[in-house]
């Protein structure tokens, strides 16, 4: 759930395939399920599965543009996200690996474009996105305990290509506006089943991870639990949006059911490599 920022500062310290975009299928490429097909138009947006696991994705090579709805599986057995970034024209995934490995700032030519962030292992996080063609990865900067997993290889290309779609965007429940340093919520959020429409405001990269807070635990003791990690989590990681830059919305959906939850960005300061928690972008809501 750590950002590509993060990741900078520790170093320094989707089945679509061969769709070409004339319409043709490439050899030796996996071709997508009638899910993601990149000729018929949807109402709804295209379904990409992807999972994870210690330490590597599995998912297409190619898929279409358009409105996508990311499923990411995390078979675990640790903790993972599948954070997303576009790479600009010419730029590849070597080259990503490259600048992952070097310390400094995070180049110019790589943006986070949000995706699923961490939900418990064996368990299931979405995002839906509008993503136009190019090339892109698949990552995880997950580095509880150890390197990141991207280091462990836990990086994988995706190529976008063309398509035609009528896809609309979801209906949401709630507009969640991040800001710096802040979550704000257009409505409480209601039990069952609520789709968010996560919106980047601020001026520099922010993610939101939903934690169901187990009961009797307060925000405070989550956050004491995390400066150690030690014993069992005092709660349930459902997801939510990875880091995205500003002006980016996306949307995800989560089965809320009554209880207390926490909402927390993890992404470094911009300007004091602090996490945006540490200035207050953590915060406690009751879900009735």
């Amino acid at each position: 759930m750590a950002s590509l920022t993060t990741i900078a500062i520790l170093a320094g310290s989707v089945a679509v395939a061969g769709y070409t975009a004339n319409g043709k299928t490439e050899p030796g490429t996996r071709r997508a399920s009638s899910e993601t097909s990149p000729v018929a138009p949807a109402a709804k947006a295209r379904v990409v599965r992807v999972t994870g696991e210690d330490f590597k994705f599995d998912a297409p090579d190619v898929i279409p543009a358009g409105l996508t709805e990311f499923r990411f599986m995390n078979k675990g057995p640790s903790l993972h996200h599948m954070a997303i970034l576009r790479l600009d024209d010419g730029k590849t995934i070597e080259d990503l690996r490259s600048a992952l490995a070097n310390p400094g700032p995070p180049p110019s030519w790589m943006k986070e474009l949000g995706g699923p962030n961490a939900p418990d292992a064996g368990t299931e996080a979405n995002a839906t996105m509008m993503l136009r063609p190019g090339n892109y990865a698949l990552i995880c900067f997950v580095d509880i305990g150890g390197p990141p997993h991207f280091a462990k290889g836990m990086i994988r290309p995706l190529r976008v290509v063309p398509a035609r779609s009528v896809a609309s965007a979801p209906k949401a429940d709630v507009t969640m506006n991040l800001v710096d340093y802040n979550f704000k919520l257009s409505t409480p959020i209601k039990a069952g089943a609520r789709t968010l429409r996560v919106h980047n405001s601020g001026a520099q990269p922010h993610e939101v991870e939903l934690v169901q807070l187990n009961s009797g635990v307060t925000l405070g003791e989550f956050m004491k639990w995390m400066e150690k990690m030690e014993g069992p989590p005092p709660g349930k990681a459902l997801g939510g949006i990875a880091g995205m830059v500003p002006g980016m919305t996306e949307y995800f959906t989560a089965n809320f059911t009554p209880g207390n939850y926490a909402l927390v960005c993890f992404v470094p300061d911009a300007r004091d490599g602090k996490p945006h928690f540490a200035h207050g972008m953590a915060r406690q809501i009751t879900v009735r």
